[in-house]
């Protein structure tokens, strides 16, 4: 089984990047998109962001695209992990 953090070598995502995991499997909605906006900005730009969740952050990926932050993601067997980085 993969880890979270290994999932990001299975994506796009710059590796040789520092990484910030940020848990938000038990929270319910609207929290795990604030949250996830929220440390964005506060994060170096450089920095690659790790989303784990119960689901995948649909409405997340719009305001992403508008902020101008790539992103993959994945299944795995009891999470969702999102990768979010800036190009």
């Amino acid at each position: 089984m993969a880890s979270p953090t290994t999932v990001v070598d299975r994506t796009d995502a710059p590796g040789d990047r520092p990484q910030e995991t940020l848990d938000v499997r038990s929270l319910g909605p609207p929290n795990p998109l604030q949250q996830t906006l929220e440390l964005l900005v506060e994060l170096p730009d450089e920095t690659v962001l790790i989303q784990r969740n119960d689901r995948a952050p649909q409405f997340l990926y719009p305001k992403l695209e508008d902020r101008g932050y790539e992103y993959e993601t994945t299944e795995l067997e009891d999470e969702v992990v999102t990768v979010i980085w800036r190009t």
